[in-house]
């Protein structure tokens, strides 16, 4: 299978350009015989969309939703939008489309409000961990701080993932200037991969956002951004890469800069990696059950 990442610096709150850049990057990935393809966390929109989430939703139901799946039509893409549900809730989401239909939207688990974070203010949290299959391989896709908690990736091998898929947005200084976002995402794509045997699609973006409310002086709103300057902590790094389940980089894209990245994987490598390295073979999810139960419920509900 020949999978694709596209790092992309989206323009913020402006679904309409986006999805536009996006449906003719699947068109010219589709172009080159690529089975699927992954885009960055909020990629239709943005990340720092504040109060303004709303404008920037989609439905599934919507037309855009249903002009990106038919553009899936003889591959397969995951991309990152705002979804608005029937019960008016909205979402950091995943959408999974493949040859031109709807299977699922991922929904973010754990949302960070910590920082310059602010999820959880707007979002409502996703309640499961989803895979699908294609071309012969299972895919789990997860969202950036779900990624954090290691609990998550544990539930897409259960349900056996052959791939991960992590869409984020991180920016060099979001945390401050004694923790390198950079090396920590770093350590993560390749710690699931080699410990699970699985390969991992890491897409980030690039490009820079005001982390302001996108309001002038007077309160009217505005759209102008600031010119980027290397030192701003908004400044998304981009660096996305391919892993193999070894935990080895097969590809990485460019710092900064936008960028598009290939690779030919097999489910072979998988299985000679668990062959020489079977961490999972005796994994048993039926005792972590058991040992969640006793500590959650205490142990004499288990007598």
């Amino acid at each position: 299978m020949k999978v694709g990442v596209y790092q992309t610096d989206p323009v913020l709150l402006d679904v309409k350009t986006n999805l536009e850049a996006t449906i003719e990057k699947i068109e010219a990935a589709k172009a080159q015989g690529v089975d699927l393809v992954v885009f960055p966390e909020l990629s239709l929109t943005g990340y720092f969309v504040r109060e303004r989430y709303h404008e920037a939703s989609l439905r599934m139901d919507s037309p855009e939703i249903q002009r990106l799946a038919k553009a899936t039509r003889g591959t397969a893409a995951v991309v990152g939008f705002i979804e608005e549900s029937p019960a008016l809730n909205f979402y950091n989401s995943a959408l999974v489309a493949v040859d031109g239909e709807i299977r699922f939207a991922y929904r973010k688990l754990n949302l960070p409000n910590y920082g310059v974070f602010e999820e959880r203010k707007i979002f409502a949290t996703g309640k499961k961990v989803r895979v699908f299959r294609h071309k012969g391989l299972t895919i789990a896709p997860f969202i950036c701080n779900d990624l954090w908690h290691p609990s998550l990736p544990y539930l897409g091998v259960t349900q056996k993932a052959d791939i991960f898929i992590t869409m984020f947005n991180s920016s060099r200084g979001s945390m401050g200037d004694e923790f390198s976002n950079i090396e920590s995402w770093n350590i993560i794509n390749r710690f699931y991969s080699r410990v699970f045997g699985v390969y991992n699609l890491c897409a980030n973006r690039v490009g820079c956002e005001v982390f302001e409310d996108l309001r002038s002086d007077d309160g009217e709103r505005t759209d102008e951004v600031p010119a980027v300057v290397d030192d701003n902590p908004f400044r998304f790094w981009g660096g996305s890469e391919i892993i193999n389940p070894f935990g080895q980089a097969i590809t990485t894209a460019a710092l900064f800069d936008p960028d598009a990245i290939f690779a030919d994987i097999s489910r072979d490598l998988v299985r000679k990696k668990r062959i020489m390295l079977p961490y999972l073979r005796n994994d048993d999810p039926y005792f972590t059950h058991r040992e969640l139960g006793r500590i959650l419920y205490g142990s004499h509900l288990l007598h």
